[in-house]
Formats: structure tokens, C-alpha cells, sequence
């Protein structure tokens, strides 16, 4: 067996199971070892039964003191004991396990590991392991993985699979020489890969997870080093000189400019002007207005006789885009369109042909944007919103559409400076830092889940007032690995909480897109009044009616990713509100959470977020934001981040094996 090997020559995986691995995107050999868990699962210390608390994973030792109960309530095999230490009693229930009659008696003593309920003013734990204390103690020096999964797929079917190829991660080659990488203090890329996968403890993994990630970090910094070999010197064949006509433009705007906006349209005018191609990045805050900057460029672009395109993440955001700077460019007889994956074949063949014959001045939409069929006639400038969003190679393959068009991309995502100069080293940056007059500031408060009844009624007050509102949750669905809410659940638990006069509706990334956007659409004409959701509304939605936006087991995620959450609200006339629901309620948690109670300024928020994250925080729910990389993270492993500039900075391609159209070409190490 070799790493290119389908996942078919691993034993026991068929053509069922390896349907479902491809849904995880492992197609290979090589998948299969970098798919890298999302979480560990521990076995701490069990406690004593008084001292549990609601919604927290736990291990109690117990006595079994009932026989076991087994009976069927509407066709659900239930199996019940009761169990109880010297201070209390927790009743434990199975759901189709009534082998467990046979395996569990009265009298027996075990260790339950479970999330303890409260149901009746009693302790529950649905559906526990459970162990032998003298087998529990060895469990304790295990950190077990838990991986990505879909349906069809568990974890110790993964785990399985794995270990049929753990023999292979010592192959995996390393392009760094043994002295600098002693020199640095880094793992060997096997080392690092068997222990991911196979951690004795906390320190080994952090080691690990540092090594995989400083290579992440690497591979950005090589392809954005040949991006800036390829722009920094590109001759300006597109020249833009247009400021008299977007001064009238700018004049002729409903609203005024703030400080920061014009500024950044001025850096636009200047650069596409200049003798070189501009490469520019417009950082701005959630709300601060990037949009019509990004209006005034496509808008010099057309007046000076050249084609203009806008990339964004998501098709409900397209056509918010597209009405948007249609009913801006209508009075200077400019032409929009709007090209998404859900166009029909018909309207799509329209549009490429006034595409290719410069009939569309502004064609503006997602990934559609870059097929092979998309052909411009004079493509003179290229946008994309939402920079994160869109890899190396999406970026350099729209620009590609022209020739040696000007780039601009913008994004909401507040990255403190000291790392926003390394992760957009290609291109020239323009900030944002002022928000529109007219904004009413976020009322934010953070609380502990004691409050969760009182939220549900002010969004209930909220809907009533003609409001919407959306609630996160970290998970799409339950999970054995971490005790937080999930939206299947969370959905219900609001049907029934807000009545049936409320409509609520679910939202999450295991849709298919399809489906996520017919949500999202109903949800902004006003037909869906809360929406429980993943992290997936954190871009693609501009809903102006929306007040509320209500986060649950808020503590899962970086302070960052959260004020981008709290950007979806606060974008009309009525006053907004935050509530941080947080599930620990821990010394820690509190003084981070206090951070965006305090603060809208996502600058100030980033910068907090990067002092206030602990060395642990791996096993936390990652930074959406960092979708470039599949396990670094910008906050978590900044050290690993300047590290990787200050390695390539001194050694650049050389390190990659003289391979000068890439770095990882190899198939052992493509991350």
C-alpha cells in the first residue's frame, strides 16, 4: 500500500463506507492521514455525584442499586438503573441496548462517563460508556480522537482505517533539514502526523499540532511569495484615471463618507492609475461600509471603458449585491448581472455571451465566476468580498480571466496587524476603522445559561415588535465528544419554548446549498422569524431587520469570530442586541467574553482575542475565519505563523527541495 492508494486497498472499507469517506473528501491513502481529528476525548477523574453539573461531560463511580429496567415506549427500547455514591443518586437510561440487561447487574460497581441533565429535579445521563474502575484507570491515559464524520461513517470506523495505515506516516518525507529543524525547535512531519492521530498527552500533541501547522503557514507564505513575484512588477495596461468622474459619483451618494472610505478610495484611484497593476486589500470593520468603496472602483473601471467582476462567498449575498449596485448604476447606464450556481442553463448562456462580447459591464457572483465558460472581453478589475473565503489559487484563476486585470479584495475580519502584514504580504492594505454615522452601537450583555429562558422571551418581545433574530449553535448536531447545544435539537427546544406563532427554522453547512439558500432567502424577505444556525450566516446574509443575535456556548469560540457573528445584526435604523450565553461560566471564559461586552471595536477585539488565548486552546471550536488552513489557526498558533515568515525569510524556496512550482508537490506531504 502506498499514500496514493484509493481508500478502497484499505482493509474492510467497501464501496459503502468509501461513498461515505468521499463525503468527508477523502478519496486517497493520503486524505485518510490528513484528516486530522477535531477534537480529543479525555477521561478525567470521577467525581462524586453531588458535584456534577448540568451539561458537562463527567465520569462518576457508582453502585448499581436497582435492577435493570427494560421497557419499550413508542417503538424505543428503553434500558434504566439507578445508580448512587455516598451523595446522591443519578438515574441512567440506554436507548436499544437491552443486551445490557445481561451485562449490567445490581450491586456491580462502575465508572458512567456521560453529560449529567437535570429532568425532574433528578441527575440524568442519557446513553453513558461505562467501565470497570480498575479499566477506567487505564482510559485515563488515553486521549481518544474524535474525527469529522457523515452519514454512514463513525468515528471508530476512522479510527479503524487509520490504524491500517499507521505504518505509512513514518515514510512521510520531510523537506527540512535536521539542523534547521532543531534549530527552530520543530517536530519531524512523521512524528508530527503519528502523533495527531496517536497523542500520549497534551504537550506531545501542542508539539505536534505546531510542527503541522508552521507547515500550513509555510505553504501560504511560498504561494503568496510567487504572487508577489508575479504582481509587484506587472505593468499597468488597464490605467484607471477616473477621479473627477467617482468624485461626482461619491457626490451624487445618498450619505457621506467617513474618513476611513475615502481614503481607501482615494488608495484605488492612485493605484490603478500608477504605472503597476494594483494588488489591494480593504480591511474593514463588520458595518464599516466597504461596499461602496468597492462601488467606486467598479465604477472608474467601467467609466475608463473596461469590464469589472465582484466574487463573494455565498448566492444569497450575490443577489443582495447585485440589486444593490444595480439600483446604484442605473442612472449612468451601467450593466449588472448576476452569475451563481443556481442560474438556469438558459440565463447563464445569455450572460456568458454578453460577458464575451463586453455587452455586462459588471458581472458580480460566486465561484460560477471562474468556470472555464466565463469568458471576459476586457476584464480590467477583479473584487472579491470576503477575502478569506477564497483560496490562493480561486484568486489567481479570476484574475487569470483578463489579462493582468487590478485585484482588489476586502474583508471583515478584524486580524491584528502584526499578523495582517504577514498573511496579505502581496498586498498593499487600506483600513477602514470608522463605522457610518447613523449606526446605533450593539447592546451586548453575556451571560450564563440560567438566563436562557429570559432570552427566549425577548426574542419572543423582539419577534413581536416585527424583529428577527438568529441563534447560534456550535453544532449541527449532538455529539458524544463536546457537551455544547446543537441546532437539530436547539430548533425544537424553540418551537416549543417560543409557541407556534413564532416561525423558526433551522440553518447548517450539511445542507446542500440549495436548500441553506432557499433558507436564507426566506429568512430575509421576512418569513422566518429566528434562525438557528451554524457558523455558516457569519458571511452571506445582509438582513438589516434582524435585532437579535443570541450565541450559545459562546465560550467554544474566538472572540474574532464572534464579533463577526454580531455583525449579522446592527445593520438597520432599529436598536440591536448580543447575548453571549456562556456554558462554563469559568473565571477564564468570563474575562474573554467580557471583552465583547464591553467593546464593538473589532480591532481592539482582535488584538484581546490574541492576548487572551491560552496555550490549550486547540481543543476549542476553531476560527471559522481561517478557512485557508485546514488545521492552523491564526490566533492559536500566531507563534507558529511569525515563525514560519521569519523561516521563509531566510530560507524561502530553497527548503522546498528546489521544487520552484510549488511547495508539498510530493504526494506524502500535501496538506
Amino acid at each position: 500500500m502506498n499514500l496514493n492508494d484509493d481508500i478502497t486497498t484499505i482493509k474492510g472499507i467497501g464501496d459503502k463506507t468509501a461513498a461515505a469517506f468521499k463525503r468527508i473528501k477523502v478519496a486517497t491513502v493520503n486524505d485518510l492521514i490528513h484528516t486530522f481529528p477535531r477534537n480529543y476525548l479525555t477521561y478525567d477523574e470521577a467525581v462524586d455525584i453531588a458535584d456534577t453539573r448540568p451539561g458537562e461531560r463527567t465520569a462518576v463511580m457508582a453502585v448499581i442499586s436497582s435492577y435493570v429496567d427494560t421497557r419499550t415506549v413508542r417503538s424505543l427500547k428503553l434500558t434504566n438503573i439507578t445508580v448512587k455514591d455516598s451523595t446522591g443518586t443519578l438515574k441512567i437510561t440506554w436507548f436499544n441496548s437491552p443486551f445490557l440487561k445481561n451485562v449490567l447487574h445490581k450491586g456491580d460497581t462502575y465508572v458512567f462517563v456521560g453529560t449529567i441533565k437535570i429532568k425532574n429535579n433528578m441527575r440524568v445521563m442519557d446513553m453513558p460508556e461505562y467501565y470497570r474502575p480498575e479499566v477506567y484507570q487505564g482510559m485515563r491515559r488515553v486521549m481518544q480522537p474524535v474525527y469529522p464524520l457523515t452519514q454512514g461513517l463513525s468515528n471508530k470506523t476512522v479510527m479503524k482505517a487509520i490504524g491500517s495505515v499507521r505504518s505509512l506516516m513514518g515514510q512521510i518525507h520531510d523537506y527540512m533539514p535536521d539542523e534547521i529543524r532543531s534549530k527552530y525547535g520543530l517536530e519531524t512531519l512523521s512524528a508530527a502526523y503519528e502523533t495527531v492521530h496517536y497523542p500520549e498527552n497534551e504537550e506531545a500533541l501542542r508539539n505536534a499540532i505546531k510542527r503541522l501547522a508552521f507547515d500550513e503557514f509555510y505553504k501560504f507564505l511560498a504561494d503568496m511569495g510567487r504572487l508577489r513575484v508575479e504582481n509587484i512588477k506587472q505593468e499597468n495596461i488597464h490605467k484607471i484615471v477616473q477621479g473627477k468622474a467617482v468624485a461626482e459619483f461619491v457626490e451624487a451618494l445618498p450619505y457621506k463618507l467617513t474618513k476611513g472610505q475615502a481614503e481607501a478610495i482615494d488608495d484605488i484611484l492612485k493605484d490603478m492609475g500608477s504605472e503597476n497593476v494594483m494588488n489591494r486589500l480593504v480591511q474593514g470593520d463588520v458595518g464599516s461600509g466597504k461596499t461602496v468603496v468597492a462601488e467606486a472602483a467598479l465604477f472608474a473601471c467601467v467609466r475608463a471603458g473596461w469590464q469589472g467582476t465582484l466574487m463573494v462567498p455565498t448566492e444569497v449575498l450575490a443577489k443582495q449585491h447585485f440589486e444593490e449596485l444595480s439600483n446604484t448604476f442605473l442612472p449612468y447606464g451601467i450593466k449588472v448581472e448576476c452569475l451563481v450556481g443556481s442560474t438556469s442553463l438558459k440565463e447563464k448562456r445569455r450572460i456568458y455571451e454578453n460577458i464575451r462580447h463586453g455587452l455586462t459591464d459588471i458581472v458580480i457572483g460566486t465561484h460560477a465566476l471562474i468556470e472555464d465558460k466565463v469568458e471576459y472581453s476586457n476584464l480590467g478589475l477583479v473584487v472579491t468580498d470576503e477575502q478569506h473565503r477564497f483560496g490562493v489559487e480561486q484568486r489567481r484563476k479570476l484574475a487569470n480571466k483578463g489579462t493582468f486585470p487590478h485585484v482588489l479584495v476586502m474583508s471583515a475580519t478584524p486580524i491584528p496587524r502584526t499578523l495582517a502584514i504577514i498573511m496579505y504580504a502581496d498586498l498593499d492594505i487600506s483600513v477602514i476603522s470608522q463605522l457610518p454615522k447613523g449606526r446605533k452601537p450593539i447592546k451586548n450583555c453575556v451571560v450564563g445559561t440560567g438566563y436562557r429562558q429570559t432570552a427566549h422571551k425577548f426574542i419572543a418581545s423582539q419577534v413581536a415588535e416585527g424583529g428577527q433574530a438568529y441563534v447560534i449553535c456550535p453544532m449541527v448536531s449532538e455529539s458524544d465528544a463536546l457537551d455544547v447545544t446543537n441546532v437539530t435539537d436547539y430548533t425544537d427546544t424553540l418551537k416549543q419554548a417560543l409557541g407556534g406563532s413564532v416561525r423558526v427554522e433551522m440553518l447548517h453547512g450539511q445542507m446542500k446549498a440549495d436548500e441553506k439558500n432557499a433558507i436564507m432567502e426566506s429568512f430575509l424577505k421576512g418569513d422566518i422569524d429566528v434562525l438557528v444556525s451554524t457558523t455558516v450566516i457569519e458571511v452571506g446574509i445582509n438582513n438589516p431587520n434582524a435585532t437579535v443575535m443570541m450565541v450559545e456556548n459562546a465560550e467554544r469560540f474566538g472572540l474574532a469570530q464572534l464579533h463577526q457573528l454580531r455583525g449579522r445584526v446592527g445593520r438597520g435604523k432599529k436598536q440591536s442586541y448580543c447575548i453571549f450565553i456562556d456554558g462554563k461560566e469559568s473565571k477564564e471564559s468570563q474575562e474573554r467574553l467580557k471583552v465583547l461586552e464591553n467593546s464593538n471595536d473589532g480591532f481592539f477585539i482582535a488584538n484581546e482575542d490574541l492576548k487572551l488565548r491560552g496555550p490549550g486552546d486547540f481543543f476549542g471550536i476553531r476560527q471559522s475565519g481561517d478557512v485557508l488552513f485546514t488545521l492552523a489557526d491564526i490566533y492559536n498558533h500566531a507563534d507558529m505563523l511569525k515563525l514560519a515568515q521569519e523561516v521563509w525569510s531566510k530560507y524561502g524556496i530553497t527548503l522546498l527541495d528546489g521544487e520552484e512550482t510549488g511547495h508539498f508537490t510530493d504526494n506524502s506531504t500535501v496538506l
